[in-house]
């Protein structure tokens, strides 16, 4: 086999890291880049993320940090997983590990000094890809590089029990699909299909990570069509239909056209139906945060205001959800680069401009103030000079309707 060398990159001339790999003695061909970052620096895409497999016991690599005033952080221990906390960005530092048993949520694990065996109980050939730090060279056990090439997302042995090991692997087939994949991959596909009921024995937490991946993928639109005719989502979240899909490949269009970067609670809305309670009730069931949650109810309401107003009242995130949501071709895009470039204002009037008008403190000042800030959002968010004017004229109304009671 042709031997494939990793391409020059800008993350592999980090001095921290070089500095890590001194610490590890990569020079004995111990430990290696593994992952997402020699997958992605393959197809010259960016790398956020570093991950390091080693020869080394936990306890060893532990204690080499240690001894070399790298800051080193146990967060999966048991796991064999090492934080190194480095200058330019954390990286996770794992021995090489063999499954004992699995349970659909979790594995028992055992170390290892065999490359193969750790590259086996990896999910798919494309992240089981593995680099000597120095020389770039790729090991690759499994066909990886091929399928790369081929945009095809495969599991490593038997689709069947990768899925039983993890069932979080049958999303996690899709979302690495919608990125990189081209046509999936028949025995996954069928897999996946098959034990699609076993995602309700994963936590919503797991589900709704995957999910808002997935939909900012650039395939998302395709690879969730794919899974709603194979019945996939259905056991979990019943609510998506081709209708919810077809709102997608809007809004994605639109923010193509409009420079909006993808978002993920933006796409969440657009797929499910227009009901603000329904919403919550699937942002509860998949327990994201409360200001998650509040986003996705306000996506999913009624169209209304100009894109401005919009703006002001829901802020931007806010106002780009609801906009492209309930709009369509050329207004949805124009709109949506009027709200990104707004500069939204501070209303410059307080309730104690009234006080000194000679409104009494009380339940008077707060009605007046958003009845004048309505005003103000009606006419475009004017100056200080206007508001001052608009506020007169509010006093005045309210001094005749006062001397009138």
């Amino acid at each position: 086999m042709e031997r494939v060398t990793l391409p020059a990159a800008d993350w592999r001339d980090r001095e921290d890291l070089v500095a890590l790999y001194r610490v590890l003695g990569v020079e004995t061909g111990n430990t290696r880049v593994v992952g997402g970052a020699v997958r992605d620096t393959l197809l010259g895409g960016a790398v956020s993320d570093i991950d390091l497999a080693t020869r080394h016991a936990p306890e060893d690599v532990l204690s080499l940090l240690q001894r070399a005033r790298i800051k080193a952080v146990p967060t999966g221990l048991a796991h064999g997983t090492i934080t190194a906390v480095l200058a330019d960005g954390p990286v996770e530092v794992t021995t090489l590990r063999r499954d004992l048993s699995t349970d659909g949520r979790h594995a028992v694990v055992a170390f290892t000094d065999d490359w193969r065996e750790d590259a086996a109980r990896r999910d798919f050939t494309i992240n089981a890809l593995y680099a000597d730090p120095v020389s770039g060279e790729i090991f690759d056990y499994f066909g990886g590089i091929d399928d790369l090439a081929a945009g095809r997302v495969r599991f490593i042995g038997d689709p069947l029990q990768r899925i039983a090991e993890d069932h979080l692997r049958i999303l996690r087939f899709f979302r690495f699909h919608a990125r990189f994949g081209d046509v999936p991959d028949a025995a996954g596909l069928a897999a996946c299909t098959a034990r699609a009921n076993d995602l309700m024995a994963l936590s919503r937490e797991r589900i709704a990570a995957e999910l808002l991946k997935l939909l900012v993928a650039p395939g998302a639109v395709a690879t969730l069509k794919l899974m709603i005719a194979h019945g996939i989502l259905l056991p979990v979240l019943p609510e998506i239909t081709s209708a919810g899909v077809a709102r997608l490949s809007d809004v994605a269009d639109y923010e193509t056209a409009a420079a909006i970067l993808a978002d993920p609670l933006r796409r969440l809305a657009a797929v499910l139906p227009r009901d603000p309670a329904l919403g919550e009730a699937v942002a509860n069931r998949l327990k994201l945060s409360n200001a998650q949650r509040k986003r996705i109810i306000s996506a999913l309401g009624a169209p209304g205001g100009t894109p401005p107003a919009l703006a002001y009242r829901l802020g931007r995130d806010g106002a780009l959800d609801r906009w492209l949501l309930t709009k369509n071709g050329d207004e949805a895009i124009t709109g949506a680069q009027e709200i990104a470039a707004f500069e939204i204002p501070a209303f410059p009037l307080t309730g104690g401009a009234l006080v000194q008008r000679g409104v009494g403190k009380g339940p008077d000042v707060a009605r007046m103030l958003r009845q004048v800030e309505e005003a103000w959002i009606a006419e475009g968010f004017p100056d200080a000079n206007r508001t001052a004017e608009l506020a007169d004229a509010a006093v005045d109304q309210w001094r005749q309707s006062s001397s009138i009671a």
